[in-house]
């Protein structure tokens, strides 16, 4: 068990928390949630003694062993992945002789009654069970634990400094766990991961023996996990024994508790002033007076908890017109030396839609994005509807902020024209007003940098949103009010994510990143899992571990006659809107012609030729856009049939 008892943080003039008191129980499973900045890295990092408190203290039992996982960390270079995964089991051979020292000890003593001999008793029991928990074959376990991770038994033997530092976090986080220390802290585990390895995680911690403090934006991924859910807001803690969705209701319910028992009370003391005022000089009246009057002295006066009300606002521009398919992508494929990437890759997204791209990391989804921003060569053909404008936030674009500029500087380098008048405006929206818009941007949390980096977005509009991880280092408020923008953003949006929640509703085409190419599915996030669930056979949740085998078959024959249907009906809206894009250039050319034909009759140029050619042109143009009502309203009734 771990005490935290009355402990305070003050960084500058303002404390960070203050006064902050909660137990930690064996093999129980927080989450630790709180808007960005409120203190929640700080507290992790209290947790796992790295820095001390201001006031307070923090009890952690002797011989407690405690695995940290912070959001950034130094990584270690010179020996393969699974060398560097084989060190978490330099422990074993520590607890082994821990445990045969205090055999030895035990054997000696002979004052079995006493306080001491007792304490070596409960240490030996709990080094005995800390040494069960690793299986027999433990290189087993390594390998298991790398692959779920999402790494090859390829990549076994390749040396980390081959990786990104997000693989190499992967490496840092697989020691953490086959270490199976007493407390697990991790502080975003899952920005590195892609979902496969996310639902792999989250079975493993919701199974594990550790007791575990996580902080994590990804509701889907909490709510499986834990069961109590400790709230950092405004310096105070609030706790709950629940998960983190009944921890929402409850909250709510809570809070409206709070205001009408206060409000009542203010009724009750407005009442009781309003009596003791008005026979306050009457005799026959002193008694009750007097009564009144102490009444009001003990009363304990009822406060309701401050509540923190800042909010990111986010609105994209409206999205200027741009041809009715803004991504077309033939045959593209893509190599890095002797590693193919993709490979004769198509895609074809329309005006308007919203698509994910989703797969392990690795498999070229951000390479993709960089292909169709112009970052990277490719082999194949790439083109960008008419009048396509881009806006791009990248998956490392906080980290590309410069460290030294305030907030309202960084913003004022980029920003052009009338919006430099609004920058205080923007930046009010983003929660950086007052004070907060002369921070230096090197303080910031990673979610803050976040927000920074997603304002370059608004300063001018685009119709083609590419979001790279938009929502690493997001918290969950912020990550919503980013989602319901997205949902109102009247552009076409193409969206790498990890995030199950954050894709839930949001998307309605998935692309899927898969053995250097990438096949489309229709539909919603939950509903392509399920095809992945059903086509692998791995359980991606919990409920689903007791289907039977002819409800599976079931499932996978309905699910694939919808998908069918989505497919089919998705190939006739693309057919259709080739008609129509066609139909449209036809127009533009009978116009280009028309005009200049005009030209010619303005200058006197009026010849029986010209004329018959002006009539000819202006004809074939009202049966082009008659062509083109059609096959609009079409279109129309093709979408109307949408298959769910």
């Amino acid at each position: 068990m771990v005490s935290i008892e009355q402990v305070s943080m003050t960084f500058g003039k303002e404390p960070l928390f203050d006064n902050l008191s909660f137990l930690i129980n064996d093999k129980e499973k927080i989450a630790l949630v709180g808007r960005n900045g409120a203190g929640k890295t700080t507290l992790l990092k209290l947790l796992s003694g790295q820095i001390q408190p201001s006031a307070g203290k923090v009890v952690i039992p002797k011989d407690m062993t405690i695995g940290y996982l912070p959001q950034h960390m130094a990584l270690n270079s010179g020996r393969t992945v699974i060398e560097e995964a084989e060190l978490a089991f330099q422990e074993i051979k520590a607890i082994e002789k821990q445990i045969e020292a205090l055999n030895g000890e035990i054997m000696q003593r002979t004052d079995y009654e006493s306080e001491s001999y007792r304490q070596l008793i409960e240490d030996f029991t709990h080094q005995s069970e800390r040494l069960k928990m690793f299986s027999a074959n433990y290189q087993a376990d390594l390998e298991k634990t790398l692959l779920g991770l999402g790494f090859l038994r390829s990549d076994f033997q390749r040396q980390t400094s081959e990786f990104s530092g997000g693989w190499r976090m992967r490496i840092e986080l697989a020691k953490i766990l086959l270490r199976h220390p007493d407390l697990l802290l991790l502080d975003e585990p899952t920005n590195h991961l892609d979902i496969e390895s996310i639902v792999w995680l989250e079975n493993f911690l919701s199974n594990t023996n550790s007791a575990l403090v996580l902080v994590s934006h990804d509701k889907a991924f909490i709510d499986a996990i834990t069961t109590r859910t400790i709230e950092l807001s405004l310096g105070k803690l609030y706790d709950y024994k629940v998960n983190y969705s009944h921890y929402l209701e409850l909250r709510k319910e809570r809070r409206e508790q709070q205001i009408r028992a206060y409000e009542n009370q203010q009724k009750m003391i407005a009442e009781t002033e309003d009596f003791i005022e008005r026979f306050r000089y009457k005799p026959t009246k002193a008694v009750q007076v007097q009564s009144r009057i102490k009444q009001l002295e003990k009363l304990v006066r009822l406060e309701v908890d401050m509540e923190d009300t800042s909010r990111l606002h986010l609105k994209f521009p409206p999205a200027p017109h741009s041809g009715i398919q803004p991504v077309e992508i033939e045959n593209l494929s893509k190599w890095y030396g002797d590693h193919v990437i993709l490979q004769n890759v198509n895609l074809s997204i329309r005006r308007g839609e919203k698509v994910a791209f989703v797969g392990k990391n690795g498999e070229g989804k951000s390479t993709l994005v960089k292909c169709i921003m112009g970052e990277v060569a490719y082999d194949g053909i790439l083109k960008l509807g008419h009048q396509v404008k881009v806006g791009y936030f990248a998956q490392n674009q906080a980290d590309l902020l410069d460290g030294e500029l305030t907030v309202f500087d960084t913003i004022d380098r980029v920003a052009v024209g009338d919006v430099r008048t609004k920058i205080r405006d923007i930046l009010g929206a983003f929660m950086f007003g007052g004070e907060a818009s002369d921070k230096k941007v090197k303080v910031l949390s990673g979610g803050e940098k976040s927000r920074l980096a997603m304002i370059r977005l608004l300063l001018e509009p685009v119709n083609l949103l590419i979001l790279d991880e938009p929502t690493n280092h997001l918290d969950i408020q912020s990550k919503n009010v980013l989602k319901e923008a997205i949902k109102a953003f009247n552009g076409t949006v193409i969206i790498v994510s990890h995030d199950r929640d954050f894709l839930d509703g949001l998307v309605e085409k998935i692309y899927e990143f898969k053995n250097k190419n990438l096949r489309e599915f229709i539909g919603d996030i939950h509903q392509f899992l399920e095809m992945r669930r059903v086509e692998d056979g791995i359980v991606l949740t919990k409920n689903t571990t007791t289907a039977t085998v002819e409800e599976a078959t079931e499932s996978v024959s309905e699910n694939k006659l919808n998908y069918e249907m989505r497919k089919e009906w998705s190939k006739k809206i693309r057919k259709q809107e080739k008609q129509i894009s066609d139909t449209e250039l036809a127009i533009g050319k009978l116009e280009q012609n028309i005009a200049e034909i005009e030209v010619k009759l303005s200058a006197g140029e009026n010849s029986p030729e010209i004329c018959d050619l002006y009539k000819k042109q202006s004809h074939a143009l009202e049966q082009k856009m008659y062509e083109w009502q059609l096959l609009s309203e079409n279109l129309d009734e093709l979408k109307a049939e949408n298959p769910t």
